[in-house]
């Protein structure tokens, strides 16, 4: 069984989370907009480490006042309260952390690596796992309008439209012929429907994100990819890649999107693979 534990950030919020087994922390952080029981299928796969699965704020019943929060606060936010959980972990294991991200997850998962280098604090962590960091490509930001296409279907009173879209357009790559068919057996459909205005304030943050030429981590990073998940996602990948000091990218071929519940052996593999090396 589980335990629980909270972790307070600077603002005073404490953040809820879970640890399952022994060992070394590894911190998963997930995506846009599935709840952390999006890493029940990882976590058979993690014998030898302590899972910490968080309650990302505004992904539950934690977000006192969802209203407040901009998305200019949102990376900001999740980033302090990623930096909370790694300094309550601290004393708890003879070796630092890893952060585990997916999406939304992973980008947090590098910024948060990102101010702990800044502020000479890089041995808080051992490394930084980022699946598919929700970057966009310079490119395909200058287009981006996933966030106002959203909030115009939520004006509309339509929250089930709002999150088919984003469904539709970042899990599934635009590729599927019949999403109802699809979403029909997907297990968090549509209790993911409660978190539409919190998905659309992270596509809003995702879009104003700029790539910097270089990413200060001094933590070894392991990029990840799938080949079937969207192009701008998979090109993100290898640019936070070449940004990254120190990294090492893996493809997974026939892999989407959501690639560490899809493919839980292969990432936990990779994971440990990457740890020891290093």
């Amino acid at each position: 069984m589980p335990t629980t534990g909270t972790a307070t950030a600077a603002d005073g919020i404490e953040v809820e989370y879970e640890r399952h087994g022994d060992g070394q922390p590894v911190v998963l952080l997930h995506g846009g907009m599935a709840p952390r029981q999006y890493w029940q299928p990882v976590l058979p796969h993690l014998e030898g480490y302590a899972a910490v699965v968080p309650q990302r704020r505004g992904f539950g019943t934690c977000l006192d006042d969802p209203e407040e929060t901009g998305p200019d606060e949102v990376l900001e936010r999740e980033v302090a309260y990623t930096r909370a959980l790694v300094e309550d972990l601290d004393g708890e294991s003879d070796e630092p952390p890893v952060l585990l991200g997916h999406s939304f997850g992973a980008l947090t998962a590098i910024e948060a690596a990102r101010g702990l280098t800044a502020d000479g604090e890089s041995d808080a962590i051992e490394a930084v796992v980022a699946y598919e960091p929700a970057i966009l490509p310079e490119a395909f930001a200058e287009h981006a309008d996933l966030a106002d296409r959203m909030a115009a279907r939520l004006d509309d009173g339509d929250r089930e439209g709002a999150m088919k879209l984003y469904v539709e357009q970042v899990v599934l790559a635009g590729e599927v012929e019949d999403l109802d068919g699809w979403l029909a057996e997907w297990p968090v459909w549509p209790d993911c429907v409660a978190l539409v205005e919190e998905v659309v304030r992270m596509n809003r943050a995702v879009e104003r994100y700029e790539l910097p030429d270089r990413l200060d981590v001094d933590a070894p990073a392991l990029v990840l990819a799938g080949t079937e998940g969207p192009d701008f996602l998979r090109e993100s990948a290898r640019n936070v890649h070449g940004a990254l000091p120190s990294s090492r990218l893996v493809e997974f071929d026939g892999v989407s999107h959501s690639g560490p519940s899809e493919a839980p052996e292969r990432t936990v593999a990779e994971v440990r693979a990457f740890r020891d090396a290093h």
